[in-house]
């Protein structure tokens, strides 16, 4: 067996996108969420340098593309969801045996959707009929987990999506629907913002507020009660505020810095 022709592939493969060859794997980080990682220099590929498995790309719908920015005037023609993170995700799937991390179980592409929702989610669709082999299917009472897991958020066409028995993207809850407690093969994942619910912002507030611990802990296990996961935005990005999310049993926790964080969960005992 020509163990070359494996490596060889992977570099022809990643070539072929221009993309530059990628280093050594890092070990993955199931916790950790590239929030508005198409900031960073390298959309995608820095998180995945650093062993991130969840990263958020917002998407508006113009002239047919799916542009990704977090403002419209910044929605560049051709840098689009698919070039910027779906094609480098089927190319590394492909080299990597069905996963973008040889070992992670999960990889988590939060799409927030800044354009119309409904015709948004429709061109989303389309888009994604050519990566269905590596997506995770939602059905009303399954969900078929694959190499890349759609979530849906901002802007989102929530009754057209209940239309669909078969879906290639979920729909990020907020947590309101903790409450309401709809199937979990329809929202998978509670994202809410920090600042209306919790009054601390980092150390610079003196620690943790005992009861602010106590609301956080409990949101988790709501959560995790009904068989979903919890996200907070607009959390405070500094070590001692990750400390205080993972602790509590955060399943993403939302960051900026991303070498930051990586090395935060590398030398945290217990589930990175």
């Amino acid at each position: 067996m020509n163990l070359m022709k494996p490596a060889i592939a992977l570099l022809s493969v990643w070539a072929s996108l221009g993309l530059p060859a990628p280093a050594a794997e890092p070990a993955p980080l199931t916790r950790a969420h590239a929030h508005n990682d198409y900031e960073h220099s390298r959309p995608l590929l820095d998180a995945l340098d650093q062993g991130f498995c969840s990263v958020e790309a917002d998407v508006w719908l113009l002239d047919g593309e799916l542009r990704v920015a977090h403002d419209q005037d910044a929605a560049k023609p051709g840098r689009t969801l698919q070039k910027l993170y779906l094609d480098p995700l089927l190319a590394r799937i492909q080299t990597h045996r069905g996963r973008v991390f040889p070992e992670a179980p999960l990889f988590t592409l939060l799409v927030d959707v800044k354009s119309d929702a409904t015709n948004t989610y429709r061109a989303l669709l389309q888009s994604l009929r050519p990566y269905r082999t590596i997506l995770t299917r939602f059905e009303p009472g399954r969900t078929v987990t694959n190499a890349v897991t759609i979530i849906l958020s901002g802007n989102r066409a929530r009754e057209l999506m209940a239309l669909d028995k078969i879906r290639w993207t979920a729909m990020d809850g907020r947590l309101g629907d903790l409450e309401a407690n709809p199937s979990p093969h329809f929202i998978p994942l509670i994202s809410d913002n920090w600042s209306p619910h919790f009054r601390w912002r980092g150390a610079q507030d003196g620690p943790f507020p005992e009861a602010e611990r106590a609301k956080l802990r409990l949101l988790v296990q709501r959560a995790h009660d009904q068989g979903r996961r919890l996200r907070l935005w607009n959390t405070p990005d500094s070590p001692v505020a990750w400390k205080e999310l993972a602790d509590a049993g955060l399943d993403l926790l939302n960051t900026d810095d991303l070498p930051g964080l990586a090395a935060f969960f590398r030398a945290k005992p217990g589930k990175k």
